[in-house]
């Protein structure tokens, strides 16, 4: 039998959630339209809607809340998160933001031209659409096994180096400001990138003089499967990994609200000197000062700690084993996940969980609302509405990952949590067939996923 690693930490504050009953739910999700976006926090026993933002912070994160500096420039906290992150990931310079998403906006901004293609180990739905608002063209070039669920390899979010190699042939170095490498890849499940796919991404990249920039919003995770994984990396610390990964980088975006550890957060790191200037001039315009950037400064500081916290094997370790318990859980019982288990979070395979639904009856989404009746857990649709529609032909991009997102926040659940939330899986699993599809009622025209509602289709 597989052994699970027990909490690394105690339990020192709680909060008590609400139990609603079924009917309470029932109408508490239809009163959503169907969206477990816009369900009420209090109206969730268990929330794996995201694990951004909502991880339990440590007692030193806390006492360092209370040394906050607010000097609107020059505090001392942004001056520990600076010197942080230019120790764990190795870059010149930092310009702090209030979240990744606004680091992706500075980046596109700053780099992309109209006409312009970006490519990248799968899309994921903020970065693409700062992408395309900037005139670009988004290029999946993850590796073809990365599409199919059943398909268990180590490193499914690798960057499929002949795509690569054939965009570059198609439109021209000149047409792509940079490629964007994500560790881990979100959308295929929270799967990892090899170290030796990143230094052969920046061997090809280097041959043409292009820039690579990493989304490393969840890099803990990726290094804790290199060391797991990949051969002569099972000495190196977390912290040693980490490093040689971003070695191969000429920037990142990261939200801290993830591997962070901290509710608020985020940066956009770079080497290149004339970058970082016109970063700095841009983020006074979009985020707040380059001491700043949109944070506070207790979370500043709050963040300069859980960044050293998140490189500690006993955390990364439970964190990424706790998911695998879930996931090996449903294996088990025959439910259809996205294999192997990822980093942050289960997915269910919506297409072969309902397969009486066709992808456009919404899959995804009605099983994520289902889940949220049977048991109170909420999750999230990742598939096609979340894909969103093409701009030119305004069809629904259609991806072949359609999926139920079970996003475990950080230092937050036990096992206990992890099995209530199985065994309703494994409930909905084996009464799937009674199951309706769901279609939109309201549709906004960008990011739809967030504020869409829904009714069961006639």
């Amino acid at each position: 039998m597989k052994h699970y690693p027990a909490e690394p930490y105690r339990i020192k504050v709680v909060e008590t959630p609400n139990m609603l009953s079924k009917e309470e739910r029932y109408a508490a999700i239809k009163e959503a339209g169907y969206n477990t976006f816009l369900l009420k926090s209090e109206d969730c026993y268990i929330d794996f809607l995201t694990d951004s933002g909502t991880n339990a912070m440590s007692d030193r994160q806390w006492a360092g809340m209370m040394i906050g500096d607010e000097a609107y420039a020059g505090s001392r906290n942004w001056l520990h998160l600076e010197a942080t992150v230019k120790e764990y990931f190795g870059f010149k310079h930092v310009v702090p933001t209030h979240q990744g998403r606004g680091a992706e906006n500075i980046l596109s901004t700053l780099l992309i031209k109209p006409g312009t293609y970006v490519p990248g180990n799968m899309y994921f739905t903020t970065t693409r659409y700062h992408q395309e608002a900037n005139g670009a063209t988004f290029r999946d070039i993850i590796i073809d096994e990365a599409h199919n669920p059943e398909i268990d390899l180590p490193f499914k979010g690798n960057i499929d180096l002949n795509k690569l190699q054939a965009l570059i042939d198609e439109v021209g170095v000149e047409n792509i400001p940079y490629i964007c490498l994500a560790v881990t890849v979100n959308l295929a499940g929270g799967q990892p990138v090899s170290m030796k796919n990143m230094r052969d991404v920046r061997k090809l990249c280097d041959r043409y003089g292009l820039k690579v920039f990493y989304d490393c919003t969840r890099c803990m995770e990726n290094a804790y499967f290199i060391k797991m994984r990949e051969d002569g990396y099972a000495d190196k610390t977390i912290k040693e990994i980490v490093l040689e990964m971003f070695s191969y980088s000429d920037g990142a975006t990261m939200s801290g609200k993830k591997d962070g550890l901290v509710n608020m957060g985020g940066f956009l790191a770079m080497n290149d000197d004339e970058l970082y200037t016109r970063a700095r001039e841009m983020v006074v315009v979009f985020e707040g000062m380059p001491s700043y950037g949109g944070m506070s400064g207790r979370d500043m500081e709050a963040f300069a700690i859980g960044i050293k916290e998140s490189v500690q094997f006993e955390y990364i370790q439970h964190r990424v084993e706790q998911i695998a318990y879930l996931g090996d859980r449903l294996i088990a019982a025959g439910v259809p996940v996205i294999k192997p288990i990822g980093g942050h979070g289960v997915f269910l395979d919506a297409r072969l969980f309902l397969p009486h639904l066709t992808q456009e009856q919404l899959p995804a989404q009605t099983l994520a609302a289902h889940l949220y009746m049977e048991s109170g857990v909420r999750s999230m649709e990742r598939g096609i509405v979340s894909g969103g529609r093409c701009k030119i032909t305004g069809k629904n991009h259609a991806p072949k990952l359609e999926t139920v997102r079970l996003t475990i926040p950080r230092r937050v659940y036990t096992y206990a949590h992890m099995d209530i939330a199985a065994d309703a899986i494994i409930s909905l699993y084996k009464n799937r067939d009674s199951i309706r599809g769901l279609k939109f009622v309201y549709e906004p025209p960008m990011l739809r996923f967030f504020n869409a509602r829904f009714d069961y289709c006639d």
